[in-house]
């Protein structure tokens, strides 16, 4: 099942290299603010959740903007029959809101 969500992008961080055994790895992780669930009266505001999405390559293509921004975000949420997670399909900038 796939949505959409207007989200805050609160920072990106890519890793790229290889392993001791000649693997290779690449990959960008983003940090989205999300609510905490205040619903046990024991929190309040928001923390960052992390996505893993893509290669460096799409760390670079948002490297050039301010952060935090806001964007158009598209998620899947996937299961492998017991457990259920969200995984970040695609990420849009919003165009930034004049001062």
């Amino acid at each position: 099942m796939q949505f959409t969500s207007q989200v805050k992008v609160t920072g990106m961080k890519f890793n790229k290299g290889n392993l001791d055994n000649g693997q290779s790895y690449d990959s960008t992780k983003v940090y989205v603010e999300t609510s905490l669930d205040e619903s046990k009266g024991n929190a309040k505001g928001f923390a960052s959740s992390e996505y893993t999405f893509g290669t460096s390559k799409e760390f670079t293509s948002f490297a050039a903007l301010d952060f935090p921004f806001a964007a158009t975000a598209t998620f899947e949420q996937v299961t492998n029959g017991k457990t259920q997670k969200t995984v970040l399909i695609s990420l849009k900038p919003l165009p930034a809101k004049a001062a």
